[in-house]
């Protein structure tokens, strides 16, 4: 792998894009043109290496709203307030409850995990695309390790990942805390600036950024990212990964 597209340009290789400086947002890193250095790459996984269909995520939602409903007593509505705003200050719905209420998280997954994962497939031509990428992979997720692990096997990643890091390893200190970026290179002797972090939530990208890692942003046909705004901390930005990963091989 060698020279990559320039920081103006425009899509390349199908759905690439390096995003260009905004002196309004955060980001510190300076945007990556060439990944031959790159000794780790971290994934996101669920809307990231394969697609939550709406059937999918009302399922989830449903899945979510029930279980707080009948854990907290409350009826639907106060279950949704809730679940949102544990969301937005704990990051998980699951972390707000364990902290506020004590909750036992084994309850949660045996609830959540009844969740109908039967539609994603394998992906052999993602699986070709990840392998080729030169360094270690680490799947970086807020969901269970059941849930990672079933995926992983799905697609047919399994083989191919070094490491996963999923919601009990961070010790249920979710993205986008920064503690847990530190953590997570602690643990896998990671250096952020010879590390790429892939996920299609920007805001999980942020704390990438500033300790020094290239970010990608996958964006998907969520409502909310159609018109999101790209700051700076995402360095890339495509919707379709694939594509992304499989130009990486192609330059010289």
């Amino acid at each position: 792998m060698g020279g990559r597209t320039g920081l103006a340009s425009t899509a390349y290789a199908g759905h690439i894009a390096a995003m260009q400086k905004n002196d309004n947002s955060l980001g510190t890193t300076v945007p990556r043109t060439n990944f031959s250095d790159v000794e780790t790459w971290i994934f996101d996984l669920d809307n990231t290496l394969y697609h939550v269909s709406p059937k999918m995520h009302g399922e989830i939602d449903e899945l979510l709203g029930s279980f707080v409903s009948e854990f907290l007593d409350v009826d639907r509505t106060e279950a949704r307030r809730i679940q949102k705003a544990y969301f937005h200050e704990f990051g998980m719905t699951l972390c707000g409850l364990i902290e506020k209420h004590d909750l036992d998280p084994d309850d949660y997954f045996r609830h959540m995990l009844r969740a109908d994962l039967s539609t994603i497939g394998p992906d052999p031509a993602l699986v070709d695309a990840i392998k080729a990428l030169e360094g270690r992979k680490v799947i970086y997720s807020n969901a269970p390790s059941a849930h990672v692990s079933q995926v992983l096997e799905q697609i047919g990643l399994t083989p191919h990942v070094d490491a996963v890091h999923d919601i009990e390893a961070a010790g249920f200190t979710p993205k986008p805390a920064r503690a847990a970026y530190v953590e997570l290179c602690e643990r896998y002797a990671i250096a952020p600036e010879r590390a790429v972090m892939i996920d299609d939530i920007p805001r999980n990208l942020e704390p990438a950024a500033e300790i020094g890692m290239t970010t990608v942003w996958k964006k998907t046909d969520a409502e909310w990212a159609v018109t999101a705004e790209v700051s700076d901390y995402v360095h890339h930005v495509t919707d379709d990964l694939l594509a992304w990963l499989q130009a990486l091989s192609k330059v010289d």
